[in-house]
């Protein structure tokens, strides 16, 4: 017997010899990734990678279909360099990934002269990269010729390691999350992203020309005299429900309640306020629409304060291309602050406090001042500092209720996660209203606004957690108004009058004391003529007025 019968790793061509190979490859390419991609993903991306990968270990006799797999898995793995290296250049450089508003409008807007200039100023940075990635390019070379080419006796072990290999990529790939992280279909969406902004553009440029001039037809005028200032911060997926202001078991708005604390009946806390819609596009939509149909020509919020003689901010902590061009373009100024869009983004809100401060010190007369925060966007553990959980496996009534109830562990504890990220959007909202408050000039109007665009089940309706279009913690908002100068007083019960999100336009435009020609003050929650209509929700609401 010969001593490589005896030692077939030590015989080339056979699986034990082309492990060192598939290792080589596998730990180059996770290098990468580990630089472009974070968390999770990265397991998921080497899901998706590493079943091609693993054609080295298996045994091919043919020459052709040795040099068939040799460009294979060359191809695949350098695929997956090559985005991991992209997505690394672009954190590098601008702390945003690729489907971001700044990276796919640069793309979209770009051409030869300005492709030039960009080059002649990063060119140190895109050589570096290149260089890494010609470096894999040429360890993933050496490696893969160097895959199995004779039958060997298999190991239980390694036929145990192929099959879960196998296994966890079939699962990637079947996986529609997982999937749209493989090169091929995150590039191929991209791609058609970006042309399909370049399309839309114009049209949207068009549409917010249209709503200027509609506006300025309109003849809006302010009906108060002197500096007046109006911010209006708008929150993402808040249920009330989980907030301690509207009684909420946990205490997770210890500030907000020591404003109303302080500040009485001139913080008006709506304690029946519902959204019309269950997530964020139709909700901001029908927010600066009126709630009014497209085929009835609306006017468009911001559009109206501009031509009436406001100076706007649009401040965000999301990235979303559609809100930006819909809603945002329409500010005088617009800052992001968030450059990864969709759940990943783990920007906290609190980044948008020295905007709001910029914009209050603004010498501008008028102002309205727009704050677009994540607030408990899912994921919700990305929406508060790491390690700020007090929820965090605390045995309380709320906890003891869930279990009663036979919510499950998972829901318990996005539960806990939910409530600690209420805890600091409770921060980050209070911070809004007391710089408000505090803005010069002193004697001037001033005017705060605060409201979620839909709400968010955690184990109020169901075993669930998440946005939820069927049951009524879909719907269920916050909504806050506080006014320094009242010209009248408050109807009576305002704070318990049904509220509308999609009707709040009205009471913004009444906020910030725009008249126009078709004004309607049956759907401002503060006019004295108020009068509720119940929205067509897709889930039964027993009562809209507790």
């Amino acid at each position: 017997m010969s001593p490589t019968s005896l030692h077939p790793w030590k015989t080339p061509g056979t699986w034990q010899h082309a492990l060192p190979a598939f290792g080589a490859v596998a730990a180059t390419l996770l290098l990468l990734s580990v630089l472009g991609h974070d968390g999770r993903r990265i397991a998921q991306v080497m899901a998706l990678a590493l079943p091609v990968l693993a054609w080295l270990t298996w045994p091919v006799r043919s020459p052709a279909m040795h040099a068939l797999r040799c460009a294979v898995v060359w191809l695949c793995a350098m695929a997956f360099a090559l985005d991991a290296v992209t997505r690394a250049f672009l954190l590098d450089a601008y702390q945003a990934a690729p489907k971001s508003s700044l990276v796919q409008s640069a793309a979209a807007n770009t051409n030869a002269r300005e492709t030039n200039e960009y080059l002649s100023m990063h060119w140190r940075s895109l050589v570096l990269w290149c260089g890494a990635l010609a470096a894999a390019g040429w360890v993933f070379g050496r490696c893969v010729r160097h895959g199995a080419r004779h039958a060997s006796p298999l190991s239980p072990w390694f036929i145990a390691g192929l099959a879960l290999i196998v296994l966890l990529g079939t699962v990637a790939h079947l996986s529609k999350p997982w999937r749209r992280l493989h090169p091929v279909v995150y590039w191929s969406d991209w791609s058609r992203s970006v042309i399909a902004l370049r399309s839309g553009w114009a049209d949207q440029e068009r549409e917010r020309q249209v709503l200027m001039e509609r506006a300025r037809a309109a003849q809006p005028t302010i009906a108060r005299e002197g500096p007046a200032t109006l911010v209006l911060v708008i929150s993402d997926s808040i249920n009330r429900d989980n907030l301690s202001l509207y009684g909420y078991g946990r205490a997770t708005t210890p500030r907000l309640r020591a404003h109303k604390a302080l500040l009485g009946d001139d913080m008006l806390v709506m304690r029946n306020a519902w959204s019309a819609d269950a997530s964020t596009i139709p909700s901001l939509r029908n927010m600066f629409h009126f709630g009014l149909p497209p085929d009835q020509q609306p006017h468009h919020v911001l559009a109206l304060a501009r031509a009436a003689g406001y100076k706007i901010w649009w401040m965000s902590n999301h990235d979303d291309v559609a809100i930006e061009q819909q809603h945002a373009r329409l500010a005088d100024v617009v800052e992001i602050v968030n450059r990864t869009p969709g759940r990943a983004g783990a920007s906290l809100d609190g980044e948008l406090l020295d905007c709001v401060q910029e914009a209050l010190e603004d010498p501008a007369e008028r102002k309205l001042i727009v704050v677009h925060l994540m607030g408990a966007h899912p994921h919700y553990s990305l929406r508060f500092p790491v390690g700020a959980n007090p929820f965090d496996d605390h045995i309380d009534p709320i906890e003891e209720g869930l279990e009663r109830e036979g919510r499950s562990r998972w829901v318990r504890r996005f539960r806990q996660e939910y409530d600690s990220a209420l805890l600091y959007h409770d921060f980050v909202v209070a911070e809004t209203l007391q710089l408000a408050r505090q803005s010069r000039p002193a004697e001037g109007y001033k005017a705060w606004m605060y409201l979620s665009d839909h709400g968010q089940e955690v184990g109020h309706g169901g075993n669930f957690a998440g946005h939820s279009p069927t049951t009524a913690s879909g719907y269920r908002i916050p909504a806050i108004i506080w006014r320094n100068r009242l010209t009248g007083p408050n109807p009576e019960g305002v704070e318990r009058r049904p509220f509308r999100a999609d009707w709040a336009g009205w009471t913004i435009t009444n906020l910030l004391d725009v008249r126009w020609h078709g004004d309607d003050t049956d759907r401002n929650v503060l006019a004295p003529g108020y009068r509720w209509q119940p929205p067509n929700l897709p889930v039964e609401v027993p009562s809209f007025e507790e």
